[in-house]
């Protein structure tokens, strides 16, 4: 994956976060679930931000949420969509 989307991706991110009241940076490994920094209308939003800003399409019923916990695990499910 280039480098573009990794960055798009962290600022898109971010972003959403930011959008909640949660300015703190995000490490690529850490878990965004775990940590309550997303929940599931958080997860929401962001399937609907991938979808429009990636132009990916999640509504597989194969989807796991888990695949949203880190921006590694986004990073992934990008590359495999894409794919």
């Amino acid at each position: 994956m280039s480098l573009s989307t990794v960055e798009r991706l962290r600022t898109a991110v971010t972003g959403l976060l930011a959008a909640r009241g949660d300015r703190d940076p995000v490490r690529d490994d850490e878990s965004l679930f775990i940590t309550g920094r997303l929940d599931s209308l958080a997860a929401t939003e962001m399937i609907m931000l991938l979808e429009q800003d990636f132009a990916l399409d999640l509504a597989s019923a194969d989807f796991d949420v888990s695949a949203l916990d880190t921006i590694a695990d986004i990073t992934d499910l990008i590359s495999r969509a894409r794919n």
